[in-house]
């Protein structure tokens, strides 16, 4: 009798110890996956944060490329100050043109490359020169500077830069002669790699 009583105690802590395993091995891989989940929360957290995208948006709005001695700008205010150039002797070096953009994005834009007619423009600003300067023979070919305010306010900083919701007038100092009537392609890059294309045609004006 005490043998059968011995061995169904023995039998019965068998039994038990399958359980204790069980609950163990449970328990282990319910705190293990709270840790997984937590770590991997901050992970993607984290990752959209620095990943979000910055999305840039130029609208072109218009553009002079008149063969006139006056300039219309981005505000509409018509100048004499920085005139295009010689009236009447079509669109040759050296001489203006104003193209019309809009920063509708929430970031600033900072200008890269800017190509008309396949020409290739750079940037000028001089650190504290706040104001366009006239037009003088034979003016300063392939460059451009950005207008942000009539009649000639300009950006002073080294970098072209389009601050969120503002509009501007870029001026073009032309690279090369270009044909009156010809439809010339405006191409402008950007420092993230965006490019956005447009289309002036030589002596007339938009917007």
């Amino acid at each position: 009798m005490t043998y059968i009583t011995s061995k169904q105690k023995m039998t019965s802590r068998r039994a038990v110890a399958p359980i204790i395993a069980t609950l163990l091995l449970v328990a282990i891989a319910v705190v293990g996956g709270s840790i997984v989940f937590v770590f991997s929360q901050g992970f993607f957290s984290s990752a959209q944060v620095s990943g979000a995208p910055n999305i840039e948006s130029l609208k072109f709005t218009g553009y002079d490329a008149t063969d006139g001695a006056v300039l219309k700008l981005h505000d509409g205010v018509i100048t004499t100050g920085i005139a295009t150039g010689v009236a009447g002797d079509g669109l040759v070096t050296g001489e203006r043109i104003a193209v019309y953009v809009q920063n509708q994005g929430v970031n600033k834009v900072t200008l890269g490359e800017i190509r008309f007619a396949g020409s290739v423009y750079t940037f000028t600003s001089s650190p504290g020169v706040v104001t366009l300067a006239p037009w003088v023979a034979p003016g300063v070919p392939a460059t451009y500077s950005i207008l942000t305010k009539s009649p000639g306010t300009i950006i002073d900083t080294t970098s072209p830069e389009i601050q969120p919701g503002q509009q501007a007038t870029i001026i073009l100092e032309l690279a090369e002669n270009v044909k009156t009537g010809r439809d010339a392609q405006f191409k402008l890059s950007t420092s993230n790699g965006a490019v956005f294309v447009g289309t002036v045609i030589a002596g007339q004006q938009s917007g």
